[in-house]
This record gives C-alpha cells, sequence and structure tokens, in this order.
C-alpha cells in the first residue's frame, strides 16, 4: 500500500538559509530511493520560513528506511536548533 506524507516544517528565521540547504539535500538525496515515488519541496509564499513536503512512498516497508538514511538523519541534528518546533506530519490516504 502507498503511502501519502504531508510535513510542515518552520524555520527559525535566523536559520532559514541553512535549513533550506538541508531540505534541499534530502530532496536531491530521497529521489534517488527506489520506495520514493514523489518527493517535493515547497516554500510559502506569504512565510518564507515555513517549508512543506509532499510525499509519495511507493510502499510501507520503503518508508522506514528513508528514515535512517544519513541526509534524513542530519535534518533531525538540526530540528531542536533551528526550527520553530516540530515537525507537523500528516499520513493521509487518497480517498
Amino acid at each position: 500500500m502507498k503511502i501519502y506524507l504531508t510535513a510542515i516544517i518552520k524555520a527559525k528565521e535566523e536559520h532559514r538559509t541553512q535549513v533550506l540547504e538541508v531540505l534541499q539535500n534530502m530532496v536531491k538525496e530521497t529521489r534517488k530511493e527506489e520506495a520514493s515515488e514523489l518527493y517535493t519541496l515547497h516554500q510559502g509564499v506569504e512565510d518564507k520560513n515555513q517549508f512543506v513536503f509532499y510525499e509519495i512512498w511507493k510502499s510501507e516497508e520503503g518508508f522506514p528506511q528513508h528514515n535512517q538514511q544519513p541526509y534524513i538523519q542530519a535534518f533531525g541534528a538540526l530540528a531542536d536548533e533551528k526550527l520553530q518546533g516540530k515537525p507537523q506530519i500528516y499520513l493521509t490516504n487518497i480517498i
């Protein structure tokens, strides 16, 4: 079964550039993963500190492997210091 995920991330303004670089690297590397069907990054129009990922994963099995990748771990390492809060993660199904 496919996994549909939306993640909302808010960077602290003074760290926006660094957070964006990490997020863009995540996109570049994640698109190489076999289980990744779609992995897009969006930036807020009114709030440039807000980033939104929209992801589609081909299977439930591939998603946990994704979270163990070094580029995802690098994001986790900066989260407490450089983000306004914990990322909001939404798992959904198409209805």
